[in-house]
């Protein structure tokens, strides 16, 4: 299990392995009573894809052995109390990997020679993860952050926690042995070791940055190092570096919804200005013509938005009920190939695109 998804999850998941890399997805529940026929269907799934190697005339009784024990391996170590919207499980020889998803995905089994991350790349871009960098004199924490919540990073580097013998800031300044913790050079040399571990966080996986703590904390760190610079956005709030994750979640959420909103309207303005260009496209067929061509620079998808439809060879048309060639996942297709393209790809709520028919694009040309 992974709690969240880096570029760099992403690049190593989509390279190329030995014949077959199997993925399996499954569209799971939170709540009671949706969620009691999860295990049922999962296990259901999972001897689906063991029969799909039996049947594989490619697939080698030994090789065969080696990607079932994945299976059972993975199955074995799923949890579905803490299940989200959907479930990826890969399997290939010699490795393994599950992945719980916000979003929901298509029930499929693929055979392949790289593993199906469509629905993790749209996953990933739906979250809008950000950093959390919580900082006292004392202690610096790294808290990783989707739309709804945070979660502790635990990487080697974080959380630092300053020791020295008998280090008492509030005892010191209530006693007057120091006029300021934050002017203590122990204590700017500490987060000028939080601000260069941090960099290094940033530099393999850029993400928004909010930095809290007390505003002498918030200021130091900026007069003692560079990444928490620039770009971050300041939350002035004490006690936050050891609290818990409601604790920091709560101090950042008016500002994680205040930037979602002013992005919101920033692709609104976008998608208006290519209109009045004539570099505008909406619908899914349309938008997928453009997309294979290189075309989107920005792609607007109201975060539920799902359609299912069939691939007549140069454009799509909706389904209809019990297409065998149906694509059920033609929107996450679209995100992951806009994203390979270079193109910028933004989740809005749903209803923001009305009369677009969920989905739109600024084009290059």
């Amino acid at each position: 299990m992974h709690p969240a998804l880096s570029s760099d999850d992403l690049a190593r998941l989509r390279r190329q392995r030995p014949y077959p890399a199997v993925s399996v997805l499954m569209p799971t529940h939170r709540r009671e009573p949706d969620n009691a026929q999860d295990p049922v269907r999962l296990r259901n799934l999972m001897a689906a894809a063991k029969e799909r190697l039996r049947a594989d005339p490619a697939v080698t009784r030994e090789t065969r052995i080696d990607v079932s024990q994945q299976l059972d391996r993975a199955l074995a170590g799923i949890d579905l109390g803490h299940a989200e919207d959907g479930l990826v499980v890969f399997a290939a020889p010699g490795e393994h990997e599950v992945w719980m998803l916000g979003r929901p995905v298509p029930e499929r089994v693929v055979l392949a020679d790289t593993f199906l991350t469509r629905n993790l790349v749209s996953a990933q871009a739906a979250e809008r993860p950000f950093w959390v960098l919580a900082v006292a004199s004392d202690r610096a924490s790294l808290w990783s952050g989707t739309a709804d919540r945070v979660a502790e990073e635990r990487n080697g580097r974080f959380p630092m926690v300053r020791s020295a013998e008998n280090f008492d800031a509030e005892r010191q300044e209530q006693i007057g042995d120091v006029p300021s913790t934050f002017r203590d050079e122990a204590t700017r040399h500490f987060l000028r070791e939080a601000d260069t571990a941090l960099a290094s966080v940033l530099k393999a996986d850029p993400r928004p940055l909010y930095v809290t703590g007390e505003p002498a904390a918030l200021a130091l760190l900026d007069g003692v190092g560079t990444a928490a610079k620039g770009q971050a956005v300041h939350v002035p709030r004490g006690g936050v570096a050891g609290s818990s994750g409601d604790a920091v979640w709560q101090a950042v959420r008016p500002f994680v919804e205040a930037r979602a909103e002013q992005e919101v309207s920033g692709v609104l303005a976008e998608l208006d200005r290519a209109r009045g260009r004539r570099a505008f496209a909406a619908g899914v067929d349309e938008i997928r013509q453009n997309v294979q061509t290189g075309r989107v620079a920005l792609l607007a998808v109201e975060e539920n938005y799902r359609e299912t439809v069939r691939d007549t060879g140069g454009h799509v048309l909706p389904a209809e009920p019990g297409d065998l060639d149906a694509v059920v996942d033609v929107v996450d297709e679209i995100v992951e190939k806009s994203l390979d393209t270079g193109a910028d790809v933004r989740f809005v709520p749903d209803g923001t695109l009305a009369g677009m028919g969920g989905i739109a694009s600024a084009l290059r040309y």
